[in-house]
């Protein structure tokens, strides 16, 4: 059987590629997949709900590992607007996060930007920001069309 290609030796085609790897390394707790999937420069920036900017590798690293130290994070893209402009994309993005409690399982919801840039080694992940929501996310408020005459 063939051995997979580490990830840094993938080319993320798409920005849609890049995030189904940064969705699927919080599962399986993989940090070396996380961090291979981030833009080699050093201002790239995480924020985690209600925590600190995290700016560049080292610093988006210890974040991950603390959030990994008891495990996948079962965290999924629920909705997603793309906007891509030239060598930039923007997905905003509604996540679902589902939590083990005493009570039993619960799910919760995130508001999270992610951009990413592409570069020689294929789009890779520069900010992620998320923010805490709530169900009501799933319906989402904007502005009515408007109609010209």
């Amino acid at each position: 059987m063939a051995q997979p290609k580490p990830l840094q030796a993938l080319l993320l085609a798409t920005p849609d590629d890049t995030e189904a790897q940064f969705y699927e390394s919080q599962q399986q707790a993989d940090i070396e997949r996380m961090m291979a999937i981030w833009a080699d420069d050093e201002e790239i920036a995480c924020v985690h709900p209600q925590g600190p900017r995290l700016v560049g590798a080292h610093a988006i690293r210890a974040g991950f590992d603390e959030m990994y130290a008891h495990g996948g994070v079962d965290v999924r893209a629920v909705q997603v607007r793309r906007s891509v402009i030239g060598s930039c994309a923007v997905h905003q993005v509604l996540e679902q996060v589902r939590v083990a409690t005493p009570e039993g399982p619960q799910t919760g919801y995130l508001i999270a930007t992610n951009v990413y840039l592409k570069t020689p080694q294929g789009w890779r992940m520069f900010l992620h920001h998320a923010s805490p929501g709530g169900q009501r996310e799933l319906h989402e408020i904007g502005e009515s069309p408007s109609t010209l005459h």
